[in-house]
């Protein structure tokens, strides 16, 4: 069974799918990326900032989902250039306890939604 995920403390999708799915106790949240919830403004002038906007977006969703940073067990991160990996990744970081951090890929691509810098999905699981 699954169950749609969606809040208003995360930006909407901005194409035909939901912020996250609940199944069988796995959730699964869509690549987020820097729009403030709250102003529908982009966050892309630091990629520090951008990066904290978008982790503050996937906590808003893995809470609608009833979970936590510590739940998180992947992430998948996205970066419009492998020199912004340091600061992403130190920004990044902040979230998570280095002795429970979850297993992660990061991948520079040539280009993503918004034209952003960075963009992270992550699976959490009870």
């Amino acid at each position: 069974m699954k169950k749609f995920i969606n809040t208003d403390k995360a930006p909407a999708p901005i194409g035909p799918y939901n912020q996250a799915v609940l199944s069988n106790g796995t959730l699964y949240v869509s690549g987020q990326i820097a729009l403030d919830p709250s102003t529908g403004e982009l966050k892309t002038d630091d990629v520090v900032k951008e990066t904290h906007q978008v982790m503050d977006n996937i906590k808003a969703i893995l809470e609608a989902g009833e979970m936590k940073f510590e739940d998180v067990i992947k992430c998948s991160i996205f970066i419009k250039d492998l020199d912004y990996f340091g600061a992403i990744n130190r920004a990044y970081g902040e979230y998570f306890d280095e002795k429970i951090a979850p297993a992660r890929e990061c991948v520079e691509v040539s280009r993503l939604p918004k034209n952003v810098n960075v963009e992270i999905s992550c699976i959490a699981e009870k």
